[in-house]
């Protein structure tokens, strides 16, 4: 199917090249912006005809043109943040065009424009000022370098973003406030599908730093970019040899360091772009990382209190060892097909692997304490059983994302044309995982005493008394109960869209006007496929297994080594048993599969003169789903029965726009954007998965998909104001307001009927009521060249963004009682500094990143919800060039061993639901240039 659109999309582009191209017309002024060392073309440029007070913004191969200037003597003024402006006279000829290129920077070219922090920041707040909406920009420099090593962290950095973490790594990007799932993220223009199940959103740490150029957050719309997003689109870019005056070979080693793993994790890669010729370019790159880390984890749950005594009904110590390997590659093909058309193919792997070993001693109260005071409870085994579980979890799972897209532009000075067709694919698989082996104790009535101490809420430790106590670390106490293999878990998501854009221009003696419309269609394809067994073996104890624990927080053992549990099950197949009840309903409960397809329209008008830029219009969006999931009804003890079910549904959208940006004053650019966006509902949550148990009294507990879920829609408004100082620098203030309608929660309700299936009770998503997003990002950053040396190669970026997000929900899942909350990922204060210094050979940099608590989870009440406590990091890095080709580098990734911790208030205090310890990571290595 893909090859048909790709053939079918080259011939279209060559007819349309023929069909439109003509000689250029009389007059046309065309020419490239480039550093003084003509090294890389300059983005975001600002080029002013002075005479005509027309102004062009170069493209990302430096190019900019005007078309139909009267003939004569012209001035061409340039301006790109960091750099003096340069003035240029060019003469126009009466017939034809004329070419000329400007080359701005100077002799400080290369330390202003080409490598380093300060090129970093002069790139980013050119293309922020070029650009039509509200935005943030994250660049590399000419040899691949972003203020940071990871993304994630460097995003962390923008105004309004706050990167989620997992195992102390980010992860996932929280935008103004809200759920990474409200985003929308693509490469190269090709919405990316996620590898994940049960989520549209895509990690961060999936894809490789080293092989993007440029990441681009939007936060307001425009009706020619896709409508499915409310937090901001973030849109990530790879490399163009086009992009660059001179070739570039780059290759980078690497160490990384983590002070819990004590191990050495390798990473390296390699980073091209060449002109073949000065019609035909080749770029790409290969990278491969493998991560060792360790983290130590305490979880609890199912909080209560008695006669006063607050406490959890059950205490995990969760210890992980874990190994992370990723591999991705691009490869990039541009060519000028004439002087009025270009095409380009882009394509993409990259291939994430987590092998995760997690230890656990999981302690269940069946009681409440004995005794206990303040912030110390005691469980005697003569009130109830205590069980102590202690567990192993070995699973390996690939994820994989890979892209192709073919596309093109056609400009003939008029006419303006862009094209393109491209595919996606993300996957995620598990086979063979054991996901746990669960060996189990249970004590009652045999002398046995667990105390457990909160005085420090982040980490309640548990002790271990009565007569019995040596039986608590006895491994031959501790039998199978089962082990349960992920024989199959396989996601998949895929996406084919084709779109085409068109566009008028009209020049006026004012300005110029453009009338622009295009189509866009996706096909999208998302299932899941669950397949698990457990399996039981009454004559296998913790002692056949016995390991070693590397947890640092108490003492957990005895614990199970990592591959026992394994080699006996698969080594040994015939000594096991199958569970067929639980296996069969597990493998059914899970798998669904969803098309959904997209047919986009939109028509907008432009208008461009020199300081004044309107861009209005609508949008329209079709949406169409085939959901099928199954109704599984698991009696207890007795039987399974699946039915396959099927849904199909579609529903549209008009959404309007409107973005304003106005510069009254040179290096003063407001903003103005009101827009209407959607999001649609988790696929996962669409599908029709109806899921009930039923026990032996004949009560029946369920949890439903709802196929009749609605999409997010948001009307939004944006508004800021940016100065541009004379050198590299800006501050920047922007204010946004969202409101947004049809916010899905989670709701519990009983004794009811729901999609013609009985229950007592059981959990439904639903469309709850509007929730409103209010905001105010602060921005400053600057380059003080204007310090005596040594002063002038200090550097500074700070931002600070207040988020007042909140929406009604219902009380412990009672649509009819609904209650006020922070939206969940939302936090109100964050703020970031980075202090660095740039001169000679020397780079060196300090950030800090804070975020004040935000929302994870609902809880059934207010005291329930699970919070996440605040955050703040320190980052250091430090580079050191040997030569023009050979750089050192350093960093120290968490200097203050910032710490996870997530938290109920019940009882009003502070009780555990996670924590987790990482220690800091030093990277080190070498980056050479050809």
């Amino acid at each position: 199917m893909f090859s048909r659109k790709c053939y079918l999309l080259s011939s279209a582009s060559m007819v349309l090249a023929a069909a439109m191209a003509s000689p250029a017309s009389a007059g046309d002024l065309v020419g490239g912006v480039y550093d003084a060392s003509e090294t890389i073309a300059l983005q975001a440029a600002q080029v002013r005809l002075i005479e005509l007070d027309r102004v062009a913004t170069t493209e990302r191969d430096g190019s900019f043109a005007f078309p139909d200037v009267p003939a004569g003597e012209y001035t061409l003024e340039v301006n790109y943040v960091g750099a003096p402006s340069v003035r240029q006279t060019v003469s126009v000829p009466a017939d034809g065009y004329v070419r000329t290129d400007v080359l701005i920077g100077g002799d400080d070219a290369r330390e202003i424009l080409v490598v380093g922090q300060s090129a970093n920041l002069a790139s980013a707040l050119s293309r922020k000022r070029g650009n039509d909406g509200v935005s943030d920009v994250l660049t590399r420099d000419a040899i691949g370098q972003f203020p940071d090593q990871n993304v994630a962290e460097s995003l962390r950095r923008l105004p309004g973003v706050n990167v989620l973490n997992d195992q102390g790594e980010g992860r996932f990007v929280s935008i103004r406030g809200l759920d990474p799932e409200l985003n929308a993220t693509s490469l190269n223009g090709v919405r990316l599908p996620a590898p994940e199940s049960d989520v549209r959103s895509v990690a961060l740490d999936v894809i490789s730093s080293d092989i993007i150029e440029s990441i681009e957050i939007k936060k307001s719309l425009t009706p020619d970019m896709d409508a499915d997003t409310i937090g901001a689109s973030i849109e990530i870019e790879t490399t163009s040899a086009f992009d660059r005056k001179k070739d570039l070979l780059t290759a980078k080693i690497e160490g990384s360091y983590n002070d819990y793993a004590d191990h050495v994790s390798p990473k390296g890669s390699i980073d091209f772009a060449a002109k073949l010729s000065d019609n035909f370019g080749v770029s790409g790159g290969a990278s491969y990382y493998k991560r060792k880390f360790e983290t130590d984890n305490i979880e609890a749950d199912g909080w209560d209190d008695d006669d006063g005594l607050i406490y959890a009904e059950e205490v995990n110590y969760r210890d992980y060892d874990v190994e992370r390997e990723r591999i991705s590659a691009n490869l990039n093909f541009d060519l000028r097909l004439s002087d009025t058309t270009e095409l380009y193919l882009r394509g993409l792997y990259s291939q994430f692997d987590d092998q995760e070993y997690r230890r656990e001693v999981s302690l269940k109260f069946g009681e409440a304490p004995s005794s206990g005071s303040g912030t110390s409870v005691e469980f005697d085994d003569a009130d109830g059983e205590i069980e102590v579980q202690r567990s192993i979890k070995d699973r390996f799972e690939t994820q994989r994302i890979r892209s192709i897209v073919l596309g093109g532009e056609t400009d003939t000075g008029d006419w303006k044309a862009s094209y393109s067709a491209s595919w996606a694919k993300s996957t995620e698989n598990e086979d063979g995982s054991v996901d746990p082996a669960n060996f189990e104790a249970g004590f009652e009535e045999s002398g046995l005493a667990v105390g457990v101490d909160y005085s420090d809420p982040r980490k309640p430790l548990y002790s271990v008394s009565g007569s019995n106590a040596a039986a608590f670390f006895d491994p031959l106490e501790y039998e199978l109960d089962d082990i349960t293999v992920t024989a199959l878990s396989n996601s998949q998501d895929e996406e084919f869209a084709a779109k085409f854009d068109l566009g008028r221009e009209f020049v006026t003696d004012g300005g110029t006007f453009t009338v622009q419309g295009g189509a866009k269609a996706r096909w999208r394809d998302k299932s899941y496929n669950l397949e698990a067994r457990y399996f039981e073996n009454d004559d296998l104890t913790l002692a056949d297994v016995l390991g070693e624990q590397t947890y640092r927080l108490t003492d957990i053992s005895p614990v199970p080594n990592y591959h026992g549990a394994r080699d006996l099950l698969f080594g040994n197949p015939g000594d096991f048993t199958l569970v067929p009840l639980d296996s069969d309903f597990d493998s059914a409960v899970e798998d669904y599969s969803v098309t959904e397809d997209i047919l986009a329209g939109y028509l907008l008008g432009r208008w461009d003169s020199a300081t004044l830029r309107v861009i209005g219009g609508v949008r329209y969006e079709r949406t169409k789903n085939d959901i099928t999931g199954n109704e599984v009804l698991l009696v207890e003890d007795e039987a399974v029965t699946v039915s396959p079910v099927t849904y199909e549904r579609d529903y549209e959208h008009w959404l309007p726009s409107l973005t304003i940006r106005y510069e009254p004053v040179p290096d003063l650019v407001l903003r103005a954007a009101g827009y209407r966006s959607l999001m649609r509902p988790k696929l996962s949550k669409l599908a029709p998965r109806f899921v009930v148990e039923e026990n032996d009294d004949g009560e029946r507990e369920g949890e439903f998909g709802n196929p009749d879920l609605l999409p997010y829609e948001a009307w939004n408004l944006d508004a800021s104001a940016e100065w541009y100082f004379s050198g590299n620098g800006a501050i920047t203030a922007a204010v946004f307001y969202k409101d947004i309608k049809n916010f899905i929660v989670d709701t519990v309700r009983e004794d009811d009927v729901y999609q013609g299936i009985e229950f007592d009770e059981a959990t439904i998503p639903i469309n709850g009521e509007s929730a409103e997003v209010f905001g105010v990002e602060l921005s400053v950053a600057q380059k003080f060249d204007m310090l005596p040396a040594p002063l002038d190669g200090l550097l500074m970026q700070a931002n600070y963004t207040y988020t007042d997000a909140t929406g009604l929900v219902p009380n412990d899942g009672d649509p009819m009682d609904l209650r006020e909350i922070t939206l969940p990922a939302t936090s109100k204060h964050t703020a970031n500094v980075a202090l660095g210094y740039e001169k000679g050979p020397i780079s060196l940099r300090l950030a800090g990143t804070y975020r004040d608590s935000y929302l994870d989870e609902l809880g059934d009440d207010a005291q329930e919800d699970r919070l996440v406590d605040d955050h703040f990091q320190l980052d250091l890095s430090a580079k050191y060039r040997v030569s023009d080709n050979v750089q050192l580098f350093y960093e120290w990734v968490n200097i203050n061993n910032a710490k996870y911790f997530a938290y109920n208030t019940y009882g009003g205090r502070r009780n555990l639901y996670q924590y987790e310890e990482y220690s800091w990571t030093m990277k080190f290595g070498a980056r050479v240039n050809f």
